[in-house]
């Protein structure tokens, strides 16, 4: 464990975690309305003035690249594709030395359409969030009837050589538990990268319920009924997702097929969490379950230059929790939700 906060190189905690990989939240504002998010009214969105503006995102990215080692980012949101500025983002974070992996994480709605500017802006792959294969099931988790919109969106990323396509899939007790095997098949079939994701505490409306999760071990299991699953070799790392291949099955790469669980709740990875997050107005967060965040936005706008904004985030990611604490029952569900946050 480090004595002290370093006052130059990258983001490290005190208990020796490396922050590599930052999650950039480009709006809050999502044209879904999925039940385990938020209301079906929405929510008080951010005002224009405390988003970031895109030269904004383009600098704080610049300074977690090329002064705190950050190899990967990744947008998110809300849904990143309403954001009007993205291929300028995208771009601008292309043109950056060294030159992270950029990828982004939607709803595919409009993906068909965007997938290939966004490749050619220089975005390396896409995941996209998809639930279940039934069309009311769909409309009626999301509230919106927008199915092949999503599934358009898939094939138009593939098109445009976004791949490996990754699909994440929350499953959730008495609504789509059973959809499991189902969307394993499709993903094989088109050569998808599945997903699940335990369902976590970040709804706005604070409904979580633990018995109403869905676990790792159950999804496995119903996987398991129907498909082989066999360990996979591959290291983990810092990765959130725990991995399997299926036997019999080929990626689109030639490679053998794999399906990933993301056991946040169950089997939580915090030990080798590598991730560093920016809110849509500027905000860093160093856990997805922070209670605090520290405030880049009015230090940038303040005249702060990159060495200081550097600094700043040193700070903010030295105080990370070694853990998130859902199992704890002094846990506190964070104020701001997902939608908010950035995934």
């Amino acid at each position: 464990m480090p004595g002290s906060r370093p006052e130059v190189g990258g983001l490290v905690d005190r208990y020796g975690r490396m922050a590599t990989d930052l999650r950039v939240s480009l709006t809050d504002r999502c044209n879904l309305r999925c039940t385990y998010c938020m209301p079906a009214e929405g929510l008080p969105w951010l005002p224009k003035s405390e988003v970031l503006t895109d030269d904004e995102v383009a600098r704080l990215v610049g300074v977690a690249v090329r002064l705190l080692g950050v190899t990967e980012v990744r947008f998110t949101g809300g849904e990143p594709l309403i954001r009007p500025g993205l291929m300028k983002i995208v771009a601008a974070v292309a043109a950056l030395e060294p030159r992270p992996v950029i990828s982004l994480t939607t709803n595919g709605i409009g993906l068909d359409r965007l997938a290939a500017p966004l490749r050619a802006a220089g975005l390396d792959r896409v995941n996209v969030s998809l639930d279940t294969l039934d069309p009311e099931r769909f409309t009626a988790l999301t509230r919106r009837s927008r199915l092949s919109d999503v599934l358009d969106g898939l094939a138009g990323a593939v098109a445009a050589g976004l791949t490996p396509v990754k699909i994440n899939s929350v499953l959730m007790r008495g609504v789509n538990e059973g959809d499991a095997p189902e969307l394993l098949r499709f993903a094989l079939a088109h050569g998808y990268e599945l997903r699940f994701i335990e369902q976590m505490p970040l709804d706005a409306q604070h409904g979580w319920d633990r018995s109403t999760m869905v676990t790792a071990e159950e999804i496995l299991a119903a996987l398991r009924a129907e498909f082989t699953l066999l360990p996979d070799p591959v290291e983990r790392g810092g990765a959130p997702a725990e991995t399997w291949l299926v036997e019999g099955w080929t990626a689109a790469d030639g490679r053998p097929a794999r399906v990933g669980v993301i056991a946040s709740v169950t089997r939580p990875f915090c030990g080798d969490c590598d991730r560093t997050r920016l809110t849509a107005d500027g905000q860093v967060r160093n856990c997805l379950f922070a209670m605090d965040e520290s405030d880049l936005r009015a230090a940038l706008r303040g005249g702060a230059d990159d060495e200081e904004l550097a600094r700043r985030w040193r700070v903010a990611m030295w105080g990370k929790r070694a853990g998130h604490g859902i199992d704890d029952p002094s846990f506190l569900q964070p104020v701001r939700p997902m939608s908010a946050i950035g995934g």
